[in-house]
């Protein structure tokens, strides 16, 4: 395999992986949803449960319930990330970053389908102690947190030099 090859192929592992994250969130959305009626919880621990919740607004439910609007910009938001994150995993950016933003472009494309799909992104995670509930979310957002957790470690770590005849890491 010459050198263009090799590059091509690992760049395109990172949208692989966000490609695996779109069809896990989505996989996950829809068995919620098949399985269980609307508003529906089933406890599974003393602090997690399983539920069927729509989310018509932001994160943590923010703009919930302010229409067509807000939908069609909260779409179209998320889109311009979505390509503003493709354009960046084109450069060859660290294992660490890459792996960040390949998981926010999965997460952030999983809830635009929701959004074009079903008019609102699909939650299923229930988290709560002593009566308090955590927003409930789902696994495109799970892989979103993560990535930004990534991108903040990548942040802090020092680069590597350049092995010989090799990229740093």
């Amino acid at each position: 395999m010459n050198w263009n090859m090799s590059v091509m192929a690992k760049k395109s592992r990172w949208y692989a992986l966000a490609g695996l994250v779109i069809v896990a969130d989505q996989t996950t959305k829809g068995l919620s949803s098949y399985a269980m009626a609307y508003g529906e919880a089933i406890p599974i621990t003393e602090f997690f449960n399983l539920v069927h919740v729509r989310n018509d607004g932001a994160a943590f439910s923010l703009l919930a319930g302010s229409g067509h609007l807000s939908r069609i910009g909260l779409i179209l938001i998320a889109l311009g990330v979505a390509v503003w994150i493709a354009r960046i995993l084109r450069q060859p950016p660290r294992r660490l970053e890459a792996l960040g933003y390949s998981l926010i472009l999965g997460g952030a494309l999983g809830n635009v389908l929701d959004r074009v799909l079903r008019a609102a992104v699909v939650d299923f995670l229930d988290f709560h102690w002593q009566g308090v509930h955590w927003p409930a979310f789902n696994l495109a957002d799970v892989a979103i947190c993560t990535g930004v957790v990534c991108l903040f470690v990548a942040h802090f770590v020092p680069v590597r030099p350049a092995r010989p005849g090799g990229m740093a890491g």
